[in-house]
């Protein structure tokens, strides 16, 4: 198995994958289960394309209809291969040392991993489920689903020890996105065409989708905020009236945040509500939203041409004070914040 570098690239790896490889990850991982292999082994271009066509709602393509896929096979195939590798690291490592070695292997992946399979899983749910019986269903059809790359994180984990039992689903992760075991049909998801992400993980642009799959599907998002298509294209025309006007708090948050505290507060005629030596108070009042609190301070040191630069730090809406607020970002209350020296 590879080692954690490589897992890590695995996870946020875009573009098409080796099919044939995959496609033989796949008949190993059902032969390590003790099962034939499938009969056929279907590829879509996204995971909601695979969804459609367990749902006989995608059109016919050149490999024809599904048919019968037979019962699924995902419990034999995947979750008693894992299971059987956490006993077996468990027993080997024990308690404290699972521990610390999933710290160091799989827990710094697992949590953008998550974040990115959970996006994907509401995405094709938004997309497809038109009543409540069908999101019941799509539901359940992901749930048949194991999310390929996105197990990166716990295929870091286990080691040699453990690259036998699980080496066909290392095989289809690292050539491949989602996939549907069933007895007679595997159905196999390529891999995102693009991923764009922030310092975070989270799922993050503001000129076109965040995630985007050769069928169509798209996710967009700022910051890890789910946002429409068509909010994206008023981000650069945005004007403090615009953003007052949102309805969505979430949405206004996203718009202050791309458009600029500071910048909101300079056009929105905003008034200094306290001033004193550590800076200048602004507070700005949105209705069934919290209040927009920022301080504004000049770096004492000057730049190279002379100038000294101005820094607005956003601070809890509760603050009534300059000093409060500044002090609030070095974790201290306000009658503790006495510095020596400005820089």
């Amino acid at each position: 198995m590879m080692d954690q570098q490589g897992w890590r690239a695995v996870a946020t790896r875009t573009g098409a994958g080796d099919r044939a490889a995959a496609e033989e990850g796949v008949r190993l991982a059902y032969r390590q289960a003790g099962l034939d292999a499938p009969e056929r082994i279907v590829w879509a271009r996204s995971p909601r394309e695979a969804v459609r066509m367990l749902t006989g709602t995608a059109p016919v393509g050149a490999e024809g209809p599904l048919g019968d896929t037979g019962a699924g096979v995902r419990d034999a195939v995947v979750t008693r291969p894992w299971a059987a590798a956490r006993a077996r690291a468990h027993e080997r490592l024990g308690p404290e040392g699972w521990s610390a070695h999933w710290r160091a292997t799989g827990a710094a992946l697992w949590e953008s991993t998550r974040l990115l399979a959970d996006r994907v899983r509401a995405g094709v749910v938004e997309d497809l489920a038109t009543d409540r019986a069908e999101e019941s269903r799509v539901r359940l059809l992901l749930l048949d689903a194991t999310p390929g790359q996105y197990d990166a994180a716990w295929l870091s984990a286990f080691g040699p020890h453990d690259a036998g039992p699980l080496a066909g689903i290392a095989v289809v992760a690292g050539e491949a996105g989602w996939w549907w075991p069933y007895e007679k049909v595997a159905v196999v998801s390529e891999r995102p065409l693009s991923l764009h992400r922030d310092e975070a993980g989270r799922l993050d642009r503001g000129d076109g989708p965040a995630l985007r799959y050769g069928d169509g599907f798209e996710l967009y998002a700022w910051r890890g905020m789910p946002v429409p298509r068509s909010f994206l294209a008023e981000l650069t025309a945005l004007t403090p009236e615009r953003i007052r006007a949102e309805e969505n708090a979430e949405l206004r948050r996203v718009m202050l945040e791309f458009h600029g505290y500071d910048r909101y507060l300079s056009e929105s005629g905003a008034v200094p509500v306290h001033r004193d030596e550590t800076g200048v108070l602004w507070r700005v009042e949105l209705a069934g939203d919290e209040d927009v609190v920022m301080v504004e301070v000049v770096n004492s040191t000057p730049e190279p041409d002379g100038s000294s630069r101005t820094y607005w730090l956003r601070v809890p809406p509760a603050t009534r004070t300059a000093r409060e607020g500044v002090a609030w970002t070095f974790g201290l209350a306000a009658e503790a914040y006495a510095p020596a020296r400005q820089t």
